[in-house]
């Protein structure tokens, strides 16, 4: 029910007139109530598995904290307790593994060997992926010192259930929310109407752009040789649902949590304004791009295996190339990590290294893209070059959705084909517009189009550094609240509510 239905509304009405007339000192727990009535409500067996990840991720905190601290040196003791952190790794890993990837595994064995093996039908608990990620993090956070284990279960059962990010992110930090947690926030009229206007621009996104493209993607890409003159605008419909879906529920779970007076990371910054792939991945999805540079690539790159890789990379390719090679190779496990993060299929997979061979073929020739810049004096700083590099980026992104839109490798190939060699705009007015039929297509197409003007100007706007809630809150109380509803009354009205669907990445 999260963010779109009148269920939540009430949910979240009742959780913060609690929250707000309890005492102070008590908030938290009202928070934990909610977060954990919430969770129970969506599938109550789902709950054994949150509950199984945080009591393993506090135990084993809590013992890796204490043999740190008993052995006196901390290199001695974290010799001692890295059997402990494995064990919560894996545990936490490992149920992950079991109920998202064994259906992958046995479809894959079923091929190779032509066996008959069923494949399980297993619960895959809402929010999963981030909760596991959260956990992990936080184990090696106390295992590095980066923060000192939390003693209160029931406050650090919190962190990892809290229900506005639990369903899409962003990934969390403890360092970063335990704090917030434990303060007082008084009510505050000024954070209840920056979390409302989150809130209705993250529906905005989701329910007029990402539902109405989701209507055309989706017969495109489920009809492919039917409609093959349209392929490449399947591209552009998925990826207008794509980010409006996840960017919207992000803006939604942001507002809900400001509502509470609680500050989480942001995870989007306006990613198609990327120049290049990798400045894309600190652009989309932020938290999962810094949580993987934090815990994978940078130990990773400064592992033993790694430097020795380096060193005698440097003897046969030079110091400057040489030094590379671990940071490319690190990037490819990284992105085949992010791959299958996403989904256990080998498109997934396909999507994941292709932009990780993009980043680490791009990091290992930046010196020559320098030397052809330089020779053909190309300002790089340049309005023309740069907007150049945002097409560029763009199309390279575009086609990475292939893979990631489609159920097997070879319909993605196909797809790609018929988006050069097919092109029949005139196909899109025979997709009917959800239960309104092929008479509404060309309002239904208007109104996304409008709908991405409108977010490209906002963008823009953004990019330029301009605080648009800011200035929204500068404005006379009548106006502003004259745009909140007026934007109220859009959403609904514009969207396709007869072809309405949840959050893309609600079931990670």
């Amino acid at each position: 029910m999260f963010g779109t239905t009148n269920g939540f509304i009430l949910f979240i009405l009742i959780s913060l007139l609690l929250y707000y007339l309890v005492p102070r000192k008590w908030q938290w727990a009202v928070l934990l109530a909610a977060s954990w009535g919430y969770y129970l409500y969506t599938n109550p067996w789902a709950g054994v598995f949150l509950l199984f990840s945080t009591v393993v991720s506090f135990w084993c905190a809590a013992v890796v904290g204490k043999t740190i601290r008993d052995a006196g040196d901390r290199k001695t003791g974290k010799k001692k307790a890295r059997k402990i952190l494995l064990l919560g790794m894996l545990l936490d890993f490992g149920v992950l593994a079991v109920l998202k990837y064994t259906g992958f595994v046995v479809l894959n064995l079923n091929r190779l060997f032509h066996s008959g093996i069923s494949i399980p039908a297993l619960l895959l608990p809402l929010g999963i992926s981030y909760y596991t990620f959260q956990t992990v993090g936080y184990l090696l956070d106390v295992y590095w010192g980066r923060t000192e284990p939390e003693k209160n279960f029931f406050r650090y059962a919190l962190f990892v259930s809290f229900f506005p990010q639990l369903i899409q992110g962003p990934i969390g930090r403890y360092s970063v929310l335990s704090k917030q947690f434990e303060e007082t926030h008084a009510f505050s009229l000024h954070q209840i109407r920056f979390g409302l206007e989150r809130i209705l621009w993250g529906l905005f996104k989701k329910m007029v752009l990402a539902d109405w493209a989701a209507v055309y993607a989706d017969a495109i890409f489920g009809e492919p040789d039917r409609f093959s003159g349209i392929a490449v605008f399947g591209l552009l419909m998925y990826t207008i649902q794509l980010y409006g879906n996840f960017s919207g529920g992000i803006d939604v779970a942001l507002g809900v949590a400001s509502l509470f007076g609680i500050t989480l990371d942001e995870n989007f910054k306006r990613p198609f304004f990327a120049v290049s792939i990798s400045d894309f991945w600190t652009r989309w999805h932020i938290t999962l791009g810094t949580w993987m540079k934090d815990y994978v690539m940078f130990p990773l790159t400064l592992s033993k295996r790694m430097s020795s890789l380096g060193k005698k990379s440097r003897k046969l390719l030079g110091k400057k190339k040489g030094r590379l090679i671990p940071i490319c190779i690190s990037n490819l496990i990284v992105f085949f990590i992010v791959g299958i993060w996403h989904g256990a299929t080998w498109s997934n997979i396909g999507w994941g290294l292709y932009n990780g061979v993009i980043i680490a073929f791009s990091s290992f020739f930046a010196p020559e893209y320098e030397t052809v810049k330089q020779k053909l004096h190309i300002n790089d700083k340049a309005a023309g070059y740069r907007l150049f590099m945002m097409l560029r980026t763009f199309i390279l992104i575009n086609i990475s959705w292939y893979f990631d839109c489609v159920p097997t490798f070879g319909t993605a190939l196909r797809m790609m084909k018929y988006s050069v060699t097919r092109f029949a705009p005139a196909e899109l007015l025979a997709i009917p517009a959800g239960k309104l039929g092929t008479a509404y297509t060309p309002y239904a197409l208007l109104t996304l189009g409008l709908g991405c003007l409108l977010l490209l100007i906002v963008s823009i706007l953004q990019e330029r550094g301009l605080h648009i809630r800011e200035k929204m809150a500068a404005l006379p109380l009548p106006v502003e609240f004259g745009i909140c509803v007026i934007l109220l009354i859009c959403v609904p009205l514009f969207s396709p509510m007869a072809a309405a669907r949840g959050f893309i990445y609600a079931q990670f």
